[in-house]
């Protein structure tokens, strides 16, 4: 509700006078909330937002504008925008009907035009945006975009805001390779199992991280390192010289969490993947 007063002024023969102050209020009919689909983040994800406005009058509203700042915050002398807006994923409903008039006149702030909310309805807005390099990763880091609604009748821009949380999980790949490619027949080979964590958090041993090839040729006589320290084969790792079927025991492997810094010129966020280290000796 906004309050406004108003008091007139009469003139007359080089005198003026005042009237009384008179007080309305106006009564504000539009209101909205927004969310995203999804409460956690990472980096690379698609958020999907949604953005429902009610209008609880008489009269609609037509050509409302909706701008979303993606999120930005400063850092240090610098705005960073964590949050991309995804091409052409903007649709808008009304009373749950599928909409055309939607416009995107600007990405960054996505500015969207042309939304028309009905009398005594409602508008869902949705639109996706992508997790980009700006967004902090480290443990407990947030993302927080505010939407401005406005548009001719409205007495005040209206704003709404969402915060996403940075999951807090390991994230882990792992690439394999082969020394020396080429091996004379009862030569010696290792293989390199290389595992990093882009994540946040290390992978544990209650995380029961396994690491399982199926060696063709069969490999002999193996021996087995984690990060340079022997393994014992039975309690830290099982392998059949018949089939070629080697597995690490499930929480042998930990990885470190990865660990994140800014950089102070771009204000882009560069990861450093916690690394762990499997190596595999035989004889073919």
């Amino acid at each position: 509700m906004a309050i406004f007063t108003n008091q007139a002024t009469l003139s007359y023969n080089n005198t003026t006078t005042t009237s009384n102050i008179v007080t309305g209020e106006i009564v504000e009919v539009l209101s909205a909330v927004k969310n995203a689909l999804d409460t956690e983040y990472r980096f690379g994800d698609t958020v999907t937002y949604a953005i429902s406005i009610i209008n609880s009058g008489s009269s609609a509203f037509n050509n409302v504008t909706v701008t979303d700042n993606l999120g930005a915050y400063t850092a240090g002398m610098m705005t960073r925008v964590p949050l991309t807006y995804v091409d052409d994923t903007v649709v808008y409903y009304a009373n749950g009907v599928l909409q055309t008039g939607a416009t995107v006149t600007d990405t960054s702030p996505l500015t969207i035009t042309g939304i028309n909310v009905p009398a005594n309805g409602n508008v869902i807005v949705l639109y996706q945006a992508r997790v980009n390099e700006f967004a902090p990763l480290a443990a407990g880091s947030v993302i927080t975009n505010t939407a401005t609604i406005t548009g001719s009748g409205l007495t005040n821009p209206i704003t709404v805001s969402d915060t996403i949380t940075i999951a807090s999980a390991a994230q882990l790949s792992i690439t394999k390779s082969i020394s020396p490619e080429t091996v004379t027949e009862n030569g010696q080979l290792t293989y390199t199992f290389v595992i990093q964590n882009t994540g946040n958090t290390a992978a544990a041993a209650t995380d029961n991280v396994t690491v399982s090839d199926l060696f063709n040729p069969v490999l002999e006589n193996i021996t087995v390192s984690l990060n340079g320290t022997a393994l014992v084969e039975g309690p830290q790792y099982t392998y059949d010289e018949t089939t070629g079927l080697f597995q690490t025991v499930a929480g042998v492997i930990t990885v470190p969490a990865a660990t994140y810094t800014m950089d102070t010129t771009t204000g882009q966020w560069n990861i450093v993947p916690g690394v762990t280290v499997l190596t595999v000796t035989g004889t073919i």
